[in-house]
């Protein structure tokens, strides 16, 4: 599996200025060069909006969002809501609204001007069935305010400036977050902490070009190909690598606007970081309460939803010779001991190649299989993630809805405790529901000889 080039989206650019007058095209073959496969251009008054259609039907890799700045929301009239909408219905190139919102800083329109054409505009928005791109500066608390009190859940704050709680707030709304260049900024740690607070499956990244420049480049035009530089800033925060982050917010714009350069097809050796996943089956033994499959069978970017499950060759020709992979894993959308000979086949050919194996697992395999299937493993794994999930018995029925009754938790424990004996490396796991203790679940997880990790709720993979 070679790493491929990036594909990234800029998902707000304003490139109908004259700063990019004399060079349009050759910027655009920058922003081809380093992986910026599409540019989302976006008006803010009914000229510019105008051009952003034009120049969305004159290039493929452009796209078009229609709007009115808050600045200019003193001199819009009804002709003017007229005139956005016939643009919106023009072609199929305009994918959104905005740029719409609210701006609190300049005041360059008086504020209760600036919300009535706000919620307008949103109004518009949801009878056409558009997203929207939403400015806000200084204008947190109204924004929330409106976008709770209005129809429209498909929409994006576009360079984001508001603490973690506002952002998980609009996630929970169902609005994503763009994160701009200044993520690079020195000074900037407030976006640096909603970037590491928030699921990037809930982020964009944007240049807002030509402003907000990012470092190295501060002080000069932007410009769409620098989209990378913010896209290798939130990888370098998040623990992931460039290549992650641009599959999985190429996917969210996707999703959110319709610009479908994702890789869609279903993987069965898929990476993330510096392992190569194996995904191998769909199947689990329990049905967990907060396992993120029942709403989306993507993890990272990658689709994980099975039609059928692989066979040796299958899984062996998806993996193919991996490049920059310190381990395989044995972890899609279910659970992988569940198909305990193809994990022991798999495993001792990637072990006679010198990979390491780590396999993740809800624990209950020895219950699965009737028979204590540990030492089948030893030799062959290098390590194994155990989902302990709960302190207590009663906690891990509540949220793990498991098959086998009383017997679900203590066989997770035994599993746990007998591991070491045959594993080099055993951790215990849990995630952070609400109201989870998870100082006992650590307790608990070394009182079984094993390590322990705690992951996060909103994050999966």
């Amino acid at each position: 599996m070679p790493h491929l080039k990036p594909v990234l989206i800029d998902s707000h650019a304003h490139i109908y200025y004259r700063d990019y007058a004399g060079d349009f095209d050759d910027m655009l073959n920058r922003a081809a060069d380093a992986g910026v496969s599409a540019i989302l251009v976006v008006g803010t008054d009914i000229e510019s909006s105008r051009e952003s259609v034009e120049l969305a039907e004159k290039y493929p890799q452009l796209y078009a969002a229609v709007g009115i700045h808050p600045h200019d929301a003193g001199r819009v009239t009804d002709a003017c809501y007229d005139i956005i909408r016939n643009l919106a219905l023009s072609s199929k190139k305009v994918v959104a609204i905005g740029e719409i919102g609210l701006d609190f800083f300049r005041d360059r329109s008086p504020r209760d001007l600036q919300e009535l054409v706000f919620r307008h505009f949103l109004q518009i928005a949801a009878e056409l069935n558009k997203p929207v791109i939403i400015h806000d500066r200084e204008a947190h608390d109204r924004v929330m305010m409106i976008l709770r009190e209005e129809t429209v859940r498909r929409g994006v704050l576009h360079c984001f400036s508001g603490d973690a709680t506002m952002a998980l707030d609009a996630s929970a709304l169902g609005f994503y977050i763009s994160i701009p260049g200044t993520i690079t900024y020195p000074g900037n740690q407030t976006l640096r902490d909603v970037v590491q607070a928030v699921s990037i499956d809930r982020m964009l990244v944007e240049t807002d070009c030509p402003y907000l420049t990012p470092v190295p480049h501060r002080g000069k035009r932007n410009e769409p190909a620098y989209v990378r530089l913010a896209a290798e800033k939130l990888a370098e925060v998040k623990g992931l690598t460039l290549e992650d982050v641009a599959r999985i917010t190429t996917k969210n714009a996707g999703d959110l606007f319709g610009i479908r350069l994702w890789d869609q097809s279903t993987k069965i050796a898929y990476q993330i970081r510096n392992s190569l996943y194996l995904n191998i089956t769909n199947r689990c033994s329990n049905h967990c309460t907060f396992c993120p499959k029942f709403d989306d069978f993507t993890v990272k970017g990658h689709n994980l939803l099975l039609d059928r499950e692989p066979s040796f060759d299958e899984i062996m020709e998806a993996i193919g010779q991996p490049m920059g992979t310190d381990e395989v894993v044995f972890c899609g959308y279910g659970e992988p001991l569940i198909r305990l000979d193809l994990v022991k086949q798999v495993a001792g050919a990637l072990k006679a190649r010198g990979y390491k194996i780590r396999i993740n697992t809800d624990g209950q395999a020895n219950l699965a299989h009737g028979r204590d299937i540990l030492p089948e493993l030893a030799g062959l794994v290098d390590s194994i993630s155990v989902s302990l999930n709960a302190p207590d018995a009663a906690t891990y029925s509540r949220l793990c809805n498991t098959p086998f009754g009383e017997k679900g938790f203590s066989g997770v424990c035994d599993f746990i405790r007998a591991a070491s004996a045959h594993i080099p490396q055993v951790v215990a796991t849990a995630v952070t529901v609400p109201g989870i203790d998870v100082d006992a679940c650590r307790t608990l997880a070394e009182s079984l000889g094993a390590e322990f990790r705690v992951r996060e709720y909103a994050e999966v993979g």
